[in-house]
């Protein structure tokens, strides 16, 4: 049966690795919930003088292979259950990647575009104070995600350490350099993603030097835009889309004027020389590669019949649903699941944290290479699976995550 809810699709998917797995009824049941989940109520002033409540969550999904690492997203549609989801594909997606770390994730429900940054920075201090007891370098790391970004870490990581009175960067990622970031961070979701689909053309013979369309341009989205052109040798960008509009030109965009013309006007809905199409259309682009890269459940059994990339990389958290996994797969398109696609971001954050608890910091170049290597032993980790159990990528992707994990569970004796 076909479902929205991203809670119910993240356990379905877990589900289906879990029977391929042959794990124990133990197991699946502790792998199914989150392991700690909170919520609070915050009270926060705002410009006009009185307090508003916002309701928030820190979802702790597992975290037998280390301290859970997760974002925190604020976001005016927020569920728990949204959290609870983007919990569940964080830990598969850190095992993914075989980074010494759990999954978590935590939200809070609010307009930030109806926001000042006084009351935005009121509100990231007032999340802390709530869960700083439950934080930490080795329990809990949170970094951005939807909506905030590394100013709302700093003020963050300000907040944790004022609590701890403690120097604690390490507790916090994709921080400013300036008070313990790391170099490489802002572009390493999109870097991720670009280098896994690198060897998936290399692999399956599909010309990454032709056209593609990107959903979804914020941060992920843009640094794709131009990312795939600089890494890949060339590429014709002829579609984008960000929440006010979507647009196509099927001679080309140029990344980097498209990319400044967005930061300047705020979207990309009037860029000159750009037509007008459906959100809708964009997805179902005649493309080599389609990057989907804004929120969930973009490609449903509703829409997957029609997608007509040869490569769908998925740089936001579960854009497509199980259903249309399975039609995708059916169709030949190559799908780079978000769990793998994704991941470079949480792996230069990992990145991070080492550095911070060194005090020495690397050069750009070292963080690439790095990355470059975990990403590419990570794809063809998955296609390895691909083949063994004959299934779809992201089944092959949730069989090693998952493995990895219930290993983890049983060495430690929970199951």
């Amino acid at each position: 049966m076909q479902s929205y809810n991203s809670f119910k699709v993240a356990q379905q998917q877990m589900l289906e690795a879990a029977k391929l797995l042959n794990l124990d009824k133990a197991t699946i049941e502790l792998l199914s919930v989150p392991q700690r989940e909170y919520a609070f109520t915050l009270h926060v002033q705002m410009d006009n003088g009185k307090k508003k409540i916002f309701q928030a969550y820190r979802i702790q999904y597992n975290f037998a292979r280390g301290p859970a690492k997760g974002g925190i997203r604020f976001h005016p549609e927020e569920t728990v259950d949204t959290i609870r989801a983007l919990a569940c594909w964080m830990t598969w997606k850190t095992a993914v990647v075989d980074l010494p770390l759990g999954g978590g994730k935590g939200g809070v429900c609010c307009d930030p575009k109806s926001m000042s940054e006084r009351e935005l920075e009121n509100l990231s201090r007032e999340y802390i104070r709530a869960v700083a007891p439950l934080i930490g370098v080795d329990r809990d790391i949170p970094a951005p995600d939807v909506y905030t970004n590394p100013q709302t870490m700093s003020w963050m990581m300000d907040e944790y350490e004022t609590i701890i009175n403690s120097h604690q960067p390490g507790a916090f990622t994709d921080k400013p350099q300036q008070v313990g970031g790391t170099e490489g961070r802002r572009d390493a979701t999109a870097r991720g993603g670009v280098i896994s689909v690198r060897e998936a053309c290399r692999v399956l013979g599909f010309d990454p030097t032709k056209s593609y369309a990107i959903q979804g341009f914020g941060n992920a989205g843009q640094r794709a835009a131009l990312l795939h052109q600089e890494m890949l040798g060339g590429g014709k960008l002829v579609a984008v889309s960000d929440s006010r509009g979507a647009i196509y030109n099927s001679k080309g965009f140029d990344p980097k004027d498209l990319v400044t013309f967005k930061l300047k006007n705020g979207s990309i809905a009037d860029y000159p020389g750009g037509k007008e199409i459906p959100h809708s259309a964009l997805l179902e682009l005649d493309v080599e590669v389609l990057y989907p890269a804004a929120l969930e459940n973009a490609i449903t059994a509703r829409n997957a019949r029609s997608i007509k990339a040869k490569i769908v990389c998925e740089l936001a958290n579960g854009p497509t649903t199980p259903e249309a996994d399975i039609i995708l797969h059916k169709n030949k398109v190559h799908v780079i699941p978000d769990i793998l696609a994704s991941a470079g971001g949480v792996t230069v954050s990992y990145f991070e944290m080492v550095q911070d608890s060194y005090s020495y910091f690397w050069e750009e170049s070292q963080i690439h290479k790095r990355l470059d290597k975990v990403l590419t032993k990570a794809y063809h980790t998955v296609q390895e699976a691909i083949k063994e159990k004959k299934v779809h990528p992201r089944l092959a992707a949730m069989v090693v995550g998952v493995a990895r994990v219930a290993q983890a569970c049983k060495l430690r004796g929970w199951v």
